[in-house]
């Protein structure tokens, strides 16, 4: 009966067409803080002729970003590059005005707010400064849409403002290197999203990938021949800048620093010899603190970045020094004896505080993560968290000025609502004096690099990265998750145009593991798994990883989050709780269905390819799931109650198949067993993860 409802019910619907059917949300991802529609009214077209005014006096960022819109919306559209042009003052269909020029090179805390309204005749944009312009440009390419009339903007005024003045991504260029195309691109998807620093980790145990002409030996013998030229540094900075972004680098000391002593050993706290580092974790190296030849090394080195990167700011990293060098090296001991210091943390925080010094000396303000922190410093610095929110509290409190990154470190695998549920302003940062909570900045999402390629990496970052620059961007009562996963499913698609790869290159790469063009039984299955959480792929690994090891796995090519998994959870959710939506048992009965049928094509797409052997299980459980789920449809629809020995029998069988294997876990087992617990008659439970795959 439920079946023949739902039937019913699908084919009224579907000869029903609705106002609200008509409406549609505005799919502007940060969401502004205030936007006003007009509904039912006429839309501003872009036409072939569109064109865009700037004042005569603009500054030569602004017209470059205006540049840059242009050729961005021409590829939205698809038009010719001729098409679209600047205009004469006043006389452009998007006219743009600003107060004044932001500053040559880029600050923190400038004004980046503006206005934008668009009538079905004209669009107008203003903005205090170029930097605002930018961020309204941005939000006119999101509102552009398909049409009956061809693209087009529907008629709004919203008036925007970031929440905080420093939002970032941080890109780990050591581990694995990031090329230089890879970059560019990234930095394209953040300016749509209008984050506003890209922070470069450049150099740790696995790499030293910047060129350094005074000291040559660290990018010759410290990074496999993979390396940034100074020449491509300057026009990273420059590709950035023309986007809004800034670049602050990060040279991680006095730990993390083994990449550092293959070529200059004498800067180290041990004997060595040293070499590239191709394991992951925390190692023993350490630059030694005692020595006045360190900080003359640093000196001529910060002396010589600090010159490279224009950006105020300069992170000497700070953080997971164990001590052990310094512990079993005499003389270091015998320094901290006699400057009384107790212990390794007074020692970090001597070495700490002689840096600032040199950084400082350099007309840069130093920035580390959480180590670094220490009452007697310059209050200046900052404070960057990957501890949390008490921690970030604490420096607060200290007059410090801080940035959130725990809960954003994108490669743990994390759900996108994990990400959006963590706020800079949420525990112990909520109770803070408003005096305090001024000195907290932002945040920044980290992307290290231990498990991403340039091939896979985009799709690490992207669209996730989207959720956590709303977080930092929007107002903090922003939180609707139905909304964030549905804006954030078109801002997806959205970011191909900047040929971002997070949808496309997983296609590429489950085709290599096939060995065939279609892959559409591997892709049933890929759609549906995820990599394993936290730092639980290293524990899980059957031989331990390297910087060596190939990333061609299915668990390098799915995507961190199911989607398709969620929506699955969600319709059961809805489903098994509420009023029969139309069609809703139909959607989940082919789902389930697919899922059921779905081994077969799989296993002989597999006993052609090594690299699918290990997710045959994988496979088999997806099967079994999809089978359980129909029978479970099976008796609501006959309005029979299962039999608690098929139940158990077929919980067992879903608590079986949340366990991982090859590094992933089969997502839907969870919304499966709700439909088996609901067949039954139960209230149904949460399926939670097994902790080897948190």
């Amino acid at each position: 009966m439920r079946l023949v409802w739902a039937l019913l019910m699908t084919i009224l619907v579907m000869a029903t067409t609705t106002a609200e059917q008509e409406s549609q949300v505005l799919g502007l991802m940060p969401w502004p803080e205030n936007v006003k529609t007009v509904p039912g009214s006429m839309r501003f077209i872009v036409e072939n002729s569109f064109s865009v005014s700037v004042p005569a006096n603009a500054d030569r960022h602004l017209r470059k970003a205006v540049a840059i819109f242009l050729d961005d919306l021409r590829r939205h559209t698809g038009s010719l590059p001729l098409d679209f042009a600047f205009a004469e003052a006043e006389k452009g269909q998007l006219q743009i005005s600003i107060e004044h020029a932001s500053k040559e090179i880029q600050e923190l805390g400038e004004d980046e707010s503006y206005t934008l309204e668009v009538t079905p005749s004209a669009a107008n944009l203003k903005a205090s400064t170029t930097l605002g312009a930018m961020r309204g440009l941005q939000t006119f390419l999101q509102l552009v849409e398909v049409t009956r009339q061809g693209f087009a903007l529907p008629t709004v005024v919203i008036q925007d403002k970031p929440r905080f003045p420093w939002r970032g991504l941080m890109i780990d260029s050591s581990r694995h290197f990031t090329p230089i195309d890879v970059i560019k691109r990234n930095l394209d998807g953040m300016a749509a999203v209008k984050l506003n620093v890209f922070h470069w980790h450049l150099s740790d145990n696995q790499g030293f990938r910047v060129e350094s002409l005074r000291f040559p030996k660290l990018h010759e013998m410290g990074s496999d021949g993979l390396y940034y030229t100074q020449a491509q540094v300057r026009e990273i900075i420059s590709y950035a800048r023309d986007r809004g972004i800034r670049v602050v680098p990060e040279f991680d000391m006095p730990g993390h620093s083994t990449s550092w002593f293959v070529g200059y050993p004498d800067l180290a706290s041990g004997p060595g010899p040293y070499s590239v580092e191709r394991k992951w974790g925390v190692f023993d190296p350490a630059m030694d603190p005692t020595r006045e030849s360190t900080y003359k090394f640093l000196n001529e080195f910060i002396g010589e970045m600090a010159k490279l990167f224009p950006d105020q700011f300069f992170h000497i990293g700070g953080d997971e020094v164990n001590g052990k060098q310094w512990d079993a090296n005499p003389r270091i001991q015998q320094f901290m004896h006699a400057h009384s210091l107790k212990n390794d943390a007074e020692l970090q925080a001597y070495f700490t505080e002689r840096v600032q010094k040199i950084v400082a000396k350099h007309g840069k303000t130093m920035e580390g993560w959480d180590e670094i922190l220490h009452p007697d410093f310059p209050k200046d610095i900052i404070i960057q968290s990957w501890r949390g929110q008490k921690s970030l509290a604490d420096a607060a409190q200290q007059g410090y000025r801080g940035l959130l990154s725990s809960g954003y470190y994108l490669d743990l695998m994390s759900p996108t609502s994990a990400h959006y549920a963590v706020d800079p302003f949420t525990g112990p940062t909520a109770g803070l004096a408003d005096a305090d909570k001024q000195k907290i900045l932002g945040g920044e999402a980290c992307m290290w690099a231990e498990y991403v390629s340039a091939e896979n990496i985009d799709s690490r970052i992207w669209p996730r990265m989207a959720a956590i620059a709303e977080r930092l961007w929007s107002p903090q009562s922003v939180t609707d998750l139905d909304s964030m996963y549905a804006r954030m499913d078109g801002i997806s698609r959205w970011l191909d145009a900047y040929d971002l790869t997070h949808n496309s290159a997983r296609r590429l790469m489950l085709q290599r593991m096939a060995g065939t063009a279609d892959v559409s039984a591997l892709r049933t299955l890929a759609d549906f798994v995820e990599p394993v959480k936290g730092y639980s792929r290293s524990d899980l690994a059957s031989s331990e990883p390297t910087a060596l090891t190939p990333l061609n796995r299915l668990v390098d090519a799915v995507q961190p989050e199911s989607l398709g998994a969620r929506r699955f959870s969600v319709q059961v959710d809805k489903f098994i709780s509420g009023p029969i939506r139309p069609g809703a048992e139909l959607e989940i009965r082919s789902t389930l269905t697919k899922w059921r049928d779905n081994d077969i094509q799989f296993r002989a797409l597999a006993e052609n390819s090594s690299f699918l052997q290990e997710t045959l299980p994988i496979s088999h459980d997806l099967s079994v799931l999809g089978a359980a789920g129909l029978e479970a449809l099976d008796y609501m629809d006959r309005g029979e109650k299962a039999p608690d020995s098929w139940k158990s029998q077929q919980i067992t069988l879903a608590q079986a198949a949340i366990q991982p294997r090859a590094q992933l876990i089969l997502m839907i087992a969870a919304p499966v067993q709700k439909l088996i617990q609901a067949s039954a008659g139960e209230k149904p439970t949460e399926l939670l993860l097994p902790k080897t795959a948190q």
